[in-house]
């Protein structure tokens, strides 16, 4: 039959007495009285059923299967003591959660993201991410959100000023299938993304091309599945513009039409007010919106003005 684990008092007071060979020392390092050490390791040998200790006239000697069982519990004992340590110490810092959709994550955050770490390296970050974000209960300390920034009980701030814009492998548009007016997307397969208030049938009404079947083309549950078979050169999607500059400033993607429309739509860090008090959170916070600031600067000076 198994022995039951012993108490860990039991365990210490043993570890700590095997170590000095000493009740004496050993209460003193624990806070305890030497008769309160000699009583747990009377206990102690009572339910293993043997004796641990030698009782001398000058001290004590580890029986032989004391000295098999006191680099178990000394193992033991290190491993819990350094591992509450590592993870409640005064060094501690709790991890910080933010939740993110996956394709602002893909395409604008994690580019930069190394650049936070240079600046806190002492803030660890768990990023959650999600296709669709909704109103259910979630332990993030911040999100980043799509939409118009109002969600019942979170503050909200901007993060990007987006156009809408076509955009194509470079080899889509050929002299048989040309891509340079709204009208000629008629002869091209739209890929949609579902969950986008303005899409392809808003860009066509707003560039007067209400003539194209917006509801052909293949369908998406996220811009970052849309954005990949555009570049496979499988049809024509609509970006946001915020996602897509780095990938036209590389060539892997093209923006043939001049026809941008400015949507209300963008991407907010989303929060509860009360999650500032946390400083790590602050401090991405404010970090993040710094970064997009400064990429609404940047792209204005470039002449794509994001207002």
């Amino acid at each position: 039959m198994k022995k039951r684990l012993p108490p860990l008092n039991w365990l210490r007071a043993f570890e700590a007495s095997a170590r000095h060979l000493n009740f004496t020392q050993a209460a003193q390092e624990l806070n305890l009285t030497q008769a309160a050490i000699s009583q747990q390791i009377k206990a102690l040998e009572s339910q293993l059923e043997t004796s641990l200790f030698k009782r001398l006239p000058r001290g004590l000697e580890l029986t032989e299967a004391g000295m098999s069982y006191f680099p178990v519990v000394r193992e033991a004992v290190e491993c819990l003591a350094a591992s509450t340590d590592e993870i409640f110490g005064e060094g501690h810092r709790r991890t910080l959660v933010v939740r993110t959709s996956l394709v602002f994550f893909t395409h604008w955050l994690a580019m930069r993201l190394p650049r936070f770490r240079t600046l806190n390296p002492e803030i660890n970050i768990r990023i959650d991410s999600n296709i669709w974000v909704d109103d259910s209960e979630t332990d993030a300390d911040l999100e980043i959100r799509h939409g118009q920034g109002r969600w019942r009980g979170l503050k909200s701030e901007r993060l990007t000023w987006d156009t809408l814009l076509p955009v194509c492998s470079p080899s889509l548009p050929t002299p048989h299938r040309p891509l340079s007016q709204p009208l000629d997307l008629a002869h091209h397969q739209l890929l949609h993304v579902l969950g986008y208030e303005e899409g392809w049938g808003f860009w066509l009404k707003k560039n007067h091309a209400d003539s194209v079947d917006s509801s052909k083309g293949l369908q998406f549950d996220t811009l970052i599945s849309a954005l990949a078979v555009a570049e496979y050169g499988q049809g024509v999607a609509l970006a946001r513009s915020s996602l897509v500059q780095h990938l036209l400033e590389n060539g892997r993607l093209i923006a043939p039409l001049e026809n941008s429309v400015t949507t209300r739509e963008a991407f907010f860090l989303a929060y509860a007010p009360q999650n500032m008090v946390n400083q790590d959170a602050a401090a991405f916070a404010e970090w993040l919106l710094q970064e997009a600031l400064t990429f609404r600067d940047e792209t204005s000076l470039q002449g794509s003005d994001p207002l």
